[in-house]
């Protein structure tokens, strides 16, 4: 079944439902440099990335898709300058608030991957209202990565089961793929079968390197404040047009 959308720019595009993929990863990159080619700093790159976020997870969950994990903020980008850090803990504060307002009428399910620990109680707790608000509902899981970096996450999942190895509540001979699998933050998920890169960067930069391992990837030359539904419309035929062996013929 074909599925018409359009941009703001009226053109329509069209693409099969039958062969959205499940779930779908996007690298949120290019803040910076949007702003920088707008001689504006980057907090309002930042920002304009926010209002994006919004409008495309929306999209993704009016067109069917069952999963979406979007990259947030990553275990590295602690090294950013410090009132670039600052500004966008003030922003997720504000998005996170509005989040818990904006939602309510959706059926999105907000879940939030990577260490919370390091964010401050203010944040902390409103990962956890999000989360609860939304937990019953029965649509769209949005995975926000937050602190996240795929090497972490696999230290732990590794360190996770060792322990419980110690503990005698695994043995070494049932660990397989679907068992570290079940230790990631993604549990209970299927893999992304896509993921979106704006900004033209071809890096998967730490981001769910275990559950990447057969995952389609498009790399867009556009950054990510400019990104429109009909850029995911794009990226989703590209995506229905390959041919997915998994290792087989």
């Amino acid at each position: 079944m074909a599925l018409f959308s359009k941009s703001k720019k009226d053109a329509i595009t069209c693409f099969d439902v039958d062969k959205l993929p499940v779930h779908i990863g996007i690298i949120m990159d290019g803040n910076g440099r949007w702003a920088k080619k707008r001689g504006l700093p980057r907090k309002a790159g930042h920002s304009a990335g926010a209002k994006t976020f919004r409008k495309i997870t929306r999209y993704c969950s009016d067109i069917g898709i069952k999963y979406l994990t979007v990259y947030a903020f990553s275990t590295e980008n602690w090294k950013r300058p410090q009132d670039e850090v600052n500004s966008l803990m003030k922003l997720f504060k504000s998005y996170l608030e509005e989040a818990l307002e904006d939602f309510k009428d959706d059926s999105i399910v907000v879940k939030f991957i990577g260490d919370k620990s390091p964010f401050n109680e203010d944040l902390r707790n409103l990962m956890i209202e999000n989360e609860e608000s939304s937990k019953d509902r029965d649509g769209m899981v949005l995975n926000i990565a937050m602190n996240y970096g795929s090497r972490d996450e696999i230290v732990r999942a590794v360190k996770n089961i060792c322990n419980d190895v110690k503990n005698g509540t695994k043995s070494i001979d049932s660990i397989d793929e679907q068992m570290v699998s079940s230790y990631l933050y993604t549990s209970g998920q299927p893999d992304p079968d896509l993921i979106i890169r704006p900004s033209g960067e071809y890096r998967i930069s730490n981001f769910l390197l275990w559950q990447s391992a057969y995952t389609e990837f498009v790399i867009m030359n556009k950054l990510w404040p400019d990104f429109e539904e009909s850029d995911l419309d794009e990226a989703l035929i590209t995506y229905s047009n390959r041919n997915r062996r998994y290792g087989g013929v």
